[in-house]
């Protein structure tokens, strides 16, 4: 090893040694659940991207299960969101719509099944009671204040929505449509297409 490869920071080692990928950028959209007031509101945007390309400006990522008295949206590669998509439900029927215990088992599955291991997607299940976020390393988090985003616009929307909730007297509908506007003025993976869902 040279001295000046010696003397280069690990960040630039990894810049140089592991160039941009578009595998790296999979949770291109936003997705926020608020849950406020007794309203529990689903949003997402409907951008899809191809590495720097948008192939679709409708998509709809969030969806309706089990009599649609659950709400499930997802951020991530299309194919595994539905994978995901059709594995909880199957967990929700299974546990009769109790969707503590679906979104527990589900984790597990995730965490401990080999082909469910690979999966990148991330998903938000709510419903009028509460609200847990799955992530690809089989994580289940319930947040604190019934608000979570994910994707790539996640942080502005859920930024957004904080605020709204906590300085406005406004709905869970509206906060989450104003937030998602916000997301998307300053994401670009992210639309102005939304998709909003309420129970």
């Amino acid at each position: 090893m040279s001295t000046l490869d010696r003397r280069r920071p690990v960040f630039l080692t990894l810049l140089i040694e592991r160039p941009y990928s578009h595998k790296i950028v999979f949770h291109s959209t936003t997705i926020l659940a608020v849950r406020h007031r007794d309203r529990a509101v689903l949003a997402g945007d409907g951008q899809v991207t191809f590495g720097q390309t948008i192939v679709k400006q409708s998509a709809k990522k969030i969806r309706r299960l089990y009599n649609d008295r659950i709400l499930a949206g997802f951020a991530g590669s299309a194919a595994d969101s539905f994978a995901l998509f059709a594995r909880f439900e199957s967990k929700l029927e299974q546990f009769r719509g109790n969707l503590e215990r679906s979104a527990v088992e589900l984790a597990k599955d995730w965490r401990s099944d080999r082909i469910l291991r690979r999966l990148e997607a991330m998903l938000v299940v709510l419903d009028k009671t509460s609200m847990f976020l799955l992530s690809g390393n089989g994580d289940l988090i319930e947040p604190d204040d019934g608000i979570v985003a994910i994707g790539s616009g996640g942080p502005f929307a859920l930024a957004a929505a904080k605020a709204l909730a906590h300085n406005t007297d406004l709905d869970a509908r509206a906060i989450a449509e104003k937030a998602m506007v916000i997301a998307g003025e300053i994401c670009i993976y992210t639309n102005a297409k939304i998709v909003v869902e309420e129970l």
